[in-house]
């Protein structure tokens, strides 16, 4: 082969090798804010909309550790959401996952977090790393020329970034338009201008969005709203007639071979209670050779037969009720730990474990009772923050987010490493197999760990539906 070689399999916009590097070509774009509340997750649902009524291939990311953004715009471009982080996931792993999705898409569109530059690292930093031009959506609200401003500012803020234009969010008239278009720089175009419509604005809840399956209907109902309005603006063909971004994959010998899980069968709980999950966990259990049996704590009477249990987080506190009447669940659940089956309880999946949970509505549930202590809801204050555990198989990076307290609980058997302060972080608690912390794991940093944590030895499966009489 030589230095530098044509492929003509695989990629829309073709694919080539260089230096020993394959590269795949196509348009992407950043979608990013001065702030949170302007609207990306919004806009960014209607473009994938938008392109798919077209026959488009859109590929969609979220930048940072969101775990419920992504589940709208899943439904929104009808294409699998992954997260890109590059403290939680690494470079590599974002590089690749870039890579993989300019092989099949006709737009790829990153959805930034927070304001642009907020944070360590930040959307900026992404987007700069791979060359991405960004379109800032701004709520226009209260201000016209001034939003000019706030665009120039931005894009002078950093050399190392490119602003593709703006789209003028919550915009109040013709007029208004007008007058934020005018005072723009020559090389920033107002790409868009999007009326207020209170039809528009997806629905929120504490912590973030309310979940994608609990309002299906509602969100199509505005996902074809907004993609109605960026369509009649032109968006379309401003996107995909964009330079294609070239994205390089992961050299070969770069990342470990994966440890295995072959033979292993791990039960998911994913249900309304139950919904906060990486797709690149899923995905890379799978990859490990893991069979996942996914479940209703909510529902199902009976554990799917196991070797292992894994308790996502979710929103326990809103359906406390339904989980403490789920009595041959609990019971269940009872026998795989007392059997020495590894369980991992995150966050809300942790809360299920404790003894009781107060709901904000102080009325106090009983739970699963496998780790001693109380659980209990407050305010709108929470807590979160990326972070290390420090498991016994290994450090495995993740992030917080919840707005509950736990009490009486016992001692921790570790702490989570915050990503720049001294402070102890979340508390990791380990009990028997169960291990159960605030704190949401993202396996791709340390698959050696997720291995060793998920891990029988035996490799006996617990048929939990045999022996507690389910079908």
């Amino acid at each position: 082969m030589t230095e530098r070689a044509e492929i003509q399999a695989g990629g829309r916009f073709g694919t080539q090798v260089d230096r020993g590097v394959a590269r795949a070509a196509c348009p992407a774009v950043f979608i990013a804010a001065p702030a949170s509340g302007q609207g990306k997750t919004t806009v960014t649902a209607a473009l994938a909309r938008m392109l798919r009524n077209q026959g488009k291939v859109v590929r969609v990311f979220k930048t940072g550790p969101d775990y419920l953004d992504p589940l709208v715009l899943a439904q929104a471009s009808g294409q699998p959401v992954d997260q890109l982080d590059l403290w939680m996931a690494g470079e590599a792993y974002c590089r690749q996952r870039l890579f993989d999705a300019a092989l099949e898409a006709d737009l790829i569109l990153v959805e930034g977090a927070m304001g642009l530059f907020d944070g360590e690292p930040s959307s900026a930093d992404l987007a700069a790393l791979f060359d991405l031009p960004m379109v800032i959506v701004m709520d226009v609200k209260g201000m016209a020329q001034t939003a000019a401003a706030l665009v120039a500012g931005l894009a002078g803020f950093r050399d190392d970034i490119r602003i593709a234009g703006l789209i003028a969010n919550a915009c109040g008239s013709p007029r208004h338009r007008e007058l934020i278009e005018a005072a723009l720089p020559p090389d920033i175009p107002l790409l868009a201008a999007v009326e207020r419509n209170a039809n528009l604005a997806l629905p929120e809840r504490h912590l973030g969005l309310v979940q994608a399956e609990e309002i299906r209907e509602d969100l199509e109902t505005r996902f074809e709203t907004g993609a109605k309005a960026l369509l009649a603006e032109g968006l379309a063909e401003a996107l995909l007639q964009l330079p294609p971004v070239t994205f390089a994959a992961v050299q070969a010998g770069a990342t470990e071979a994966l440890p295995s899980l072959h033979g292993q069968t791990i039960a998911v709980a994913r249900d309304a209670a139950f919904s906060f999950i990486y797709q690149a966990n899923l995905d890379l259990l799978e990859r490990m050779g893991a069979r996942l049996r996914f479940f209703s704590p909510l529902t199902d009477e009976c554990l799917p037969p196991c070797d292992a249990l894994w308790l996502p987080g979710g929103y326990p506190e809103l359906h406390a009720a339904q989980l403490a009447a789920n009595a041959s669940m609990r019971d269940d659940i009872h026998r795989l730990f007392a059997a020495d089956k590894p369980i991992l309880a995150e966050c809300g999946g942790m809360l299920y474990c404790l003894e009781t949970l107060t709901d904000y509505d102080d009325q106090i549930h009983t739970m699963l009772g496998l780790l001693p202590g109380h659980g209990a809801m407050r305010g709108r204050r929470g807590c979160q923050g990326m972070q290390t555990a420090d498991l016994p198989e290994g450090p495995i990076r993740g992030h917080a987010h919840h707005r509950s307290v736990s009490e009486g609980t016992p001692e921790p058997i570790a702490h989570g490493r915050r990503q720049r302060h001294p402070a102890p972080g979340e508390a990791i608690y380990r009990l028997r197999r169960l291990t159960a912390s605030y704190l949401h794991l993202f396996f791709p940093d340390n698959p050696a760990a997720v291995a060793s944590l998920f891990g029988q030895g035996t490799g006996h499966t617990i048929d939990t539906e045999e022996s507690n009489g389910c079908n």
